[in-house]
């Protein structure tokens, strides 16, 4: 670890003349809105940038009004051996999906992240599990380096901050100032908002039902505090963006009987991404930890192979952590 990593790497990207900027697999508003920010900032003070993520192959739908300078490219056309490679919320190399490899054959890496779960990696590591958003410590970085906050940066970290806090529900004092700074800069918080977290084609309604029809609760989960869970099927994943299956374990949180929600969205075969969410009394992070997961204490996600049932005795055995994990599927 560095002293003072938010100015190391601010001096680092002053500096630079070419960066390359990654986002996390399956980006969302605070990984992609963090790079895009950081992006902006540094293409209009001269500097070569790019930035991409592994997968999917084009930008989230609703992300694309981000990249308003066209940053984001193709991994193919990334640099084998990158001068500067910034890495913006992920929560361990392998969230880089198959980029991960230019950690190791960059000149010098920065790394970005607030999920308490981050094993720490990069020459350079911005690592604060206190902050809400990842965006929250770009727009440090961009206040060391004295970079303009324009309306095109400052909607960018809005994304990102409105996102991760489920609104501004699990928001404290700093962040809500920080979204007053970006309103007063030029953010249009209706009009960026709505599309991002509001707005889902008609189809998806059914989906949602048919996710809310097959939901259980067992009150004896998650040592007896209450697990409400349901699937997504495969079918379904593919039809719809990555954000609108997400959106389904919002609606399963609800539940006022389970402090535990879980959606397992099959994937593959007999491969499942499965995201969790707490109310604050069971840490979801170290649960979806000891199956090989992570995330924060009230949102995390693991992918485990197996049947549907053994996911979800992996998800019970990790819930309760006064018993051991036995007969847990691989991590993917």
């Amino acid at each position: 670890m560095v002293a003072d990593p938010v100015r190391v790497a601010a001096a680092l990207l002053t500096d630079a003349r070419d960066v390359t900027l990654l986002a996390h697999v399956q980006p969302d508003a605070d990984s992609l809105g963090s790079a895009l920010a950081l992006g902006i900032a540094l293409r209009r003070r001269g500097a070569d940038v790019r930035v991409s993520f592994a997968t999917p192959e084009a930008v989230p739908e609703t992300l694309r009004p981000l990249d308003v300078l066209g940053l984001v490219v193709a991994p193919s056309e990334l640099p084998a051996r990158p001068a500067l490679l910034v890495a913006c919320d992920a929560a361990e190399p392998s969230r880089l999906g198959s980029l991960r490899g230019l950690l190791d054959t960059a000149g010098t890496t920065v790394m970005l992240d607030h999920h308490a779960s981050n094993p720490g990696f990069g020459d350079v590591q911005i690592l604060d599990p206190s902050v809400e958003a990842t965006v929250v410590l770009a727009h440090r970085v961009l206040g060391a380096m004295g970079a303009a906050l324009d309306a095109d940066v400052a909607r960018c970290l809005y994304a990102g901050l409105v996102t991760d806090t489920r609104g501004f529900r699990t928001a404290g004092a700093a962040a809500h100032r920080m979204a007053a700074e970006l309103i007063d800069a030029g953010v249009d918080a209706e009009s960026l908002v709505r599309p991002i977290m509001d707005t889902h084609p008609y189809a998806w309604l059914a989906v949602l039902g048919s996710a809310l029809d097959r939901c259980v609760l067992d009150p004896a989960a998650a040592g007896g505090r209450g697990l409400a869970y349901t699937t997504v099927r495969a079918a379904d994943v593919a039809r719809f963006r990555v954000e609108e299956v997400d959106g389904v374990v919002d609606v399963v949180r609800t539940a006022a009987e389970a402090e535990v929600a879980a959606v397992l969205k099959q994937v593959g075969e007999r491969r499942w991404s499965v995201s969790l969410r707490s109310h604050g009394s069971v840490d979801v992070a170290s649960a979806a930890g000891r199956i090989g997961g992570g995330g924060h204490r009230a949102a995390a996600g693991v992918t485990l192979d197996g049947s549907e049932e053994d996911v979800l005795r992996a998800l019970r055995t990790a819930l309760e952590p006064a018993l051991p994990i036995t007969g847990v599927p691989i991590a993917g």
